[in-house]
């Protein structure tokens, strides 16, 4: 059900971007230098469609460090509160531990009790 519902989400997306490449190949300059137009410091001649592929790449990539930035809060949460639960069963355990040597001392009479009478 996956590969089918991977193959009717993929191919159609792949067709659009074939199709966007066909459609969009003139170059264009893409400048960093907001100075000057005539002669920019640096340039990038690439076609237009690797210009937006790039953009689009790039945004996916912040928008996943940026959910991962938000995600790390979570982690950090679980793991401290994993480790506050693991200390709390080991003291549940020895406390149980201690209650039943408590209760087998207690069931057994000691030696001199048992000397006495």
């Amino acid at each position: 059900m996956r590969k089918l519902l991977r193959w009717l989400i993929l191919v159609p997306i792949a067709i659009l971007l074939v199709l966007l490449a066909v459609a969009n190949r003139v170059p264009v300059t893409l400048s960093l230098d907001p100075f000057s137009r005539e002669a920019p410091a640096l340039a990038v001649t690439l076609p237009l469609f690797v210009a937006l592929l790039l953009a689009v790449a790039i945004g996916v990539v912040i928008g996943g460090i940026a959910a991962g930035i938000g995600r790390m809060r979570w982690r950090y949460r679980a793991k401290k509160a994993e480790r506050a639960a693991e200390k709390l069963s080991a003291e549940n355990e020895a406390f149980f531990r201690a209650t039943a040597a408590r209760e087998r001392e207690a069931e057994i009479p000691s030696r001199e009790i048992a000397l006495r009478q």
